[in-house]
Parts: structure tokens; C-alpha cells; sequence
């Protein structure tokens, strides 16, 4: 069984982020880690491997600078091997345009029998391009799995929801996204670390993959960021002293927000 895992290297959440002043764009310099939402597709993969008897698992990322060292986080967790997009061109590339590189990097890894990924990235929260990938390469897609099973040829998912969840399947190949607490992501042991220094990360670039300049980057962007602001600072509440009617004070005011 092949399993593919789409990636994301994020900057650290715990440094405070630096947004591009000619852009607008965050500032992706520097040391990258694994996205944590992206740990739970991984761990959730290999145990799927695990299951089926055997098979691997591969990384697809896109990141500047040739940037890995989230890869070999995931690659220490288990992963067999990773492939890296990396280009200048891709700066500025938008949730589809993203999701145009990741589906020809999933084409390249060559036959694959399922791809996993969070459900939204935490430096972006689209929450769009699992499903633009599967449209991409013309497959099924399972949304916000709390839970995955796969078998006979096909995924069954229980779908979340907010009334509890659904029960779908799908054949394979297919695209499922899967939630925080899908599974409990391992902790990457000390041998798994040193192994990692030597798994196979194929770096390509957008031309690699058959991509044009004009169909990712800014230029293929559908969307632009024209103007940042900061948020305006909160407001002071209204303070009411009890005077024993105090109460018909506080119902106004949530009759004025139509709370009753």
C-alpha cells in the first residue's frame, strides 16, 4: 500500500511572524517546522501501512530554500521518503495554485493508493486544497475523517460533524483530510532521527513537474492581497453600578444585540 501525506513547513508558531512589507505575504525565512495538524495525516498513514501488511509512505511538501527540516520530522516518524518542491516561482501561489503543484508532485511519486492531509494549514486556514487536489487528479474526496478505514479497495471515514458524524466511503484512489485527534501522532525516536538523515527527499522545481511560471506565483494567483492593517484595539465595555434596577439596564442592551 502507498499512502502519500501532503505536508506543510510552517515558521515556528512561537515566534511571532513577520509579514513581507512589499507583499503582504508572511515571511517564510529561516528554519521550518512540520505543521502539527499535518503530524496526525502521518501517524494516521503509517498505521494504515501497518494495517494493510506493508507498503510506504511518502512526503509532499512545497516550501522556499530548499527547506527540510519538517520533512525529516515526519521522516523520523516513519515516512520512507519525501519529495520537495522548491522554486522561486512558487512565491505568491495561491490554495489552487498550490494545489496544482502538490497534484503533479502526487503524479510523480508514481502509483499511489491513497493521499492523506490535514484538514486546514495553521498559517492559512483556507481549508480548500485537499479537495482542489482531488478534482485536480480526478478523485474522490473525503472530508474532516475523525476516523479511516480502508479495505476491499475502498475508504470508509466517519465524516465530523456538528451533530456527531457520518459514515462515507469511497473508492481508491481517493483524497481524504483528516482532523486533529484522527490519532495520537508517535514521537520520533532517537533511531528514527539519525535515520532520517538519510532517507531520499527529491527536490524539484515547478518546471519539473510541467508547471509554466504563468500558472503558479503571483502571476497565476486568483487572489491578491492588497492592503494589511492592524485590528483596531477593543473597546472599552460598559460598566453598570446595581441599583436595584439594574437589570432592566443589562435586558436592553441584549434586546439591541437580538439576543431576545
Amino acid at each position: 500500500m502507498h499512502v502519500v501525506v501532503c505536508v506543510k513547513q510552517i515558521p515556528d508558531p512561537a515566534v511571532p511572524g513577520e509579514l513581507d512589507p512589499s507583499t503582504h505575504a508572511l515571511k517564510r525565512e529561516g528554519k521550518l517546522i512540520l505543521d502539527e495538524s499535518d503530524s496526525y495525516g502521518v501517524e494516521m498513514a503509517l498505521q494504515l501501512v501497518d494495517k494493510a501488511g506493508g507498503g510506504e509512505v511518502t512526503l509532499v511538501s512545497m516550501a522556499p530554500n530548499s527547506e527540510v527540516s519538517g520533512l525529516r520530522t515526519a521522516l523520523a516518524m516513519g515516512a520512507a521518503k519525501a519529495i520537495l518542491i522548491s522554486d522561486d516561482a512558487l512565491g505568491g501561489t495561491d490554495s489552487l495554485g498550490t494545489a496544482k503543484v502538490l497534484a503533479k508532485a502526487i503524479e510523480r511519486a508514481g502509483e499511489v493508493d491513497l493521499v492523506l492531509a490535514a484538514t486546514e494549514s495553521t498559517d492559512g486556514y483556507t481549508g480548500t486544497t485537499p479537495a482542489q487536489v482531488a478534482e485536480l487528479l480526478g478523485w474522490p474526496s473525503l472530508t474532516f475523517a475523525k476516523q479511516v478505514e480502508v479495505g476491499d479497495g475502498k475508504a470508509t471515514i466517519q465524516r465530523q460533524t456538528e451533530a456527531g458524524y457520518d459514515v462515507v466511503e469511497a473508492s481508491l484512489p481517493a483524497v481524504i483530510s483528516v482532523t486533529a485527534g484522527v490519532v495520537e501522532p508517535r514521537y520520533p525516536s532517537f533511531k528514527g532521527i539519525m535515520a532520517a538523515k538519510n532517507k531520499p527527499v527529491d527536490e524539484v522545481k515547478a518546471a519539473d513537474l510541467g508547471l509554466s511560471a504563468e500558472s503558479v506565483g503571483w502571476t497565476g494567483a486568483r487572489q491578491t492581497i492588497t492592503s494589511v492593517a492592524p485590528a483596531p484595539a477593543r473597546e472599552a465595555g460598559e460598566k453598570i453600578e446595581d441599583d436595584g434596577e439594574a437589570y432592566t439596564r443589562v435586558v436592553a442592551f441584549l434586546e439591541e444585540l437580538k439576543v431576545i
